[in-house]
């Protein structure tokens, strides 16, 4: 049996590597996207050009505006001499944020009165905008309470002291790419799977498979380990670029990592010859694949909370395997998480794996003929 099955993988591998759109489909893709998502797919604005109309002489504003020059978010910075450039540099988007001083803001501040600036943002990405708004509140606030030190003032009531754990940069990154890990792995899993039945029966070598001692149960396990073994590798390699390449830290467990990896591949695997045995074609393997994939990862968590989501959608989450494999990932990247914190996460994977990978067989035993 072992002897069979390994010829069938034998004979699956060769298929993938000779097949020059297989071999495209198994390295550019996470390659590219590994890239396209580890720097491009970013929460932190940098380089972020500012506008500045001050009508003030005074010292105060010249102090303000050298803290925002001394911010590594804004790199490029105008001075505008009138009130009216304020609505074209916004509108042309020559600006993101524009900081209005009045004439009188340095003499109110050493009259101990309250100072107006204007801050005046480009609001057409509102996620962009609240991020940028809250930069420019945290430069205003750290320069409140320098100043009143200096002045020997009283600080206010109540201080925050923020302290960021498991990310204490609040580096976005942090939070992206090990979520690369599950989305890069279920992609690559999920096709080669996907299309390993239908490229048979495409290719009109489906009725020799069935003529052959092999029985259904080895064919779909000759179908399925190879998808798993390149999908082990796939996640290996990104893990190895995320530590190495990205400096994402890594504190907890590897054996816990791969225990999620083991289920996460199982529900892949079994939805992937899902798909498989029901096309007739690699094109609509590909089809079904890809209907799966973007509701998937849209429902997964990897960019919006599921919090966020109306509560109907919060329940269709449970029946996505990508949703509990990105809780372990982030929590064994950055938390250090343990086998015994992520038995929650584990069982509906492997719930998920077994349910699909019966069905699977039933979907193959069914269209055989």
């Amino acid at each position: 049996m072992f002897r069979r099955i390994l010829a069938l993988m034998i004979k699956e591998f060769l298929a993938l590597l000779k097949d020059k759109r297989g071999r495209t489909v198994l390295i550019l893709p996470p390659i590219i996207q590994l890239v396209v998502f580890g720097y491009a797919a970013t929460y932190d604005l940098k380089n972020v050009s500012l506008a500045i109309f001050n009508e003030d002489p005074g010292q105060v504003s010249r102090e303000v505006i050298s803290r925002f020059e001394g911010s590594q978010t804004f790199a490029q910075i105008m001075r505008l001499e009138r009130a009216g450039e304020i609505e074209t540099v916004i509108n042309k988007k020559d600006a993101l944020l524009v900081l209005h001083f009045g004439p009188d803001f340095s003499e109110k501040v050493y009259r101990s009165q309250t100072a107006p600036l204007q801050v005046i943002i480009d609001g057409r990405n509102s996620n962009s905008a609240l991020i940028l708004l809250g930069y420019a509140r945290t430069i205003i606030t750290d320069y409140n309470d320098a100043w009143s030190i200096r002045q020997g003032l009283p600080g206010p009531p109540a201080r925050l002291n923020v302290r960021a754990w498991f990310n204490p940069n609040l580096e976005s990154q942090w939070f992206i790419v090990p979520g690369i890990v599950g989305l890069l792995t279920l992609v690559v899993t999920l096709l080669v799977t996907a299309l390993s039945v239908a490229r048979e029966r495409e290719a009109g070598t489906f009725d020799q498979l069935l003529v052959t001692p092999l029985r259904p149960v080895e064919i779909l396990l000759g179908k399925a380990l190879p998808g798993f073994i390149i999908g082990t590798v796939e996640a290996s390699f990104i893990i190895f670029m995320a530590v190495i390449w990205f400096n994402i830290p890594l504190i907890g467990s590897l054996f816990a990592l791969y225990l999620g990896l083991f289920l996460f591949l199982m529900s892949a695997i079994g939805i992937g010859l899902m798909i498989s045995s029901l096309s007739v074609t690699q094109q609509q393997g590909l089809f079904g694949a890809f209907m799966f994939l973007v509701p998937s990862v849209t429902l997964s968590g990897f960019a919006t909370p599921i919090e966020n989501m109306p509560v109907f959608l919060q329940h269709v989450t449970l029946l996505n395997p990508l949703r509990y494999f990105l809780v372990i990932l982030r929590g064994v990247f950055l938390e250090g998480s343990t086998i015994p914190l992520l038995l929650h996460q584990y069982w509906p994977m492997g719930v998920i794996g077994i349910i699909s990978l019966v069905l699977a067989a039933w979907l193959f035993r069914h269209r055989m003929y």
